[in-house]
C-alpha cells in the first residue's frame, strides 16, 4: 500500500481510499481529500512534517500521520 506519505516532492497522486476513523476521516474529507482526487505534492519540512500539498486548487498543509492514511495510487497523465 502507498500513502501520500510515500509520494516525492513534484509528483502527483490520485486519492484510492481514506484509512482512520470517525473525526480524523471526516476532517481529512471537510479538506477536500475524498476518493478520485489528484493530489500534488509540493513541499516536505526538513523533518518530514509537514507535508504540503494541492488538492483542488488550493494548498494544504497535512500532518506525517495524516498523510500515512490517505492510501493513493500513480496520477494519470
Amino acid at each position: 500500500m502507498r500513502t501520500l506519505r510515500d509520494v516525492k516532492i513534484g509528483e502527483k497522486a490520485t486519492v484510492v481510499k481514506l484509512h482512520g476513523e470517525g473525526a480524523v476521516k471526516r476532517r481529512l474529507m471537510d479538506m477536500g481529500i475524498t476518493r478520485r482526487t489528484e493530489v500534488y505534492v509540493r513541499k516536505v519540512a526538513p523533518l518530514g512534517d509537514p507535508i504540503e500539498v494541492t488538492v483542488r486548487n488550493y494548498e494544504l498543509s497535512l500532518r506525517k500521520a495524516d498523510a500515512e492514511m490517505i492510501e493513493v495510487e500513480e496520477a494519470e497523465g
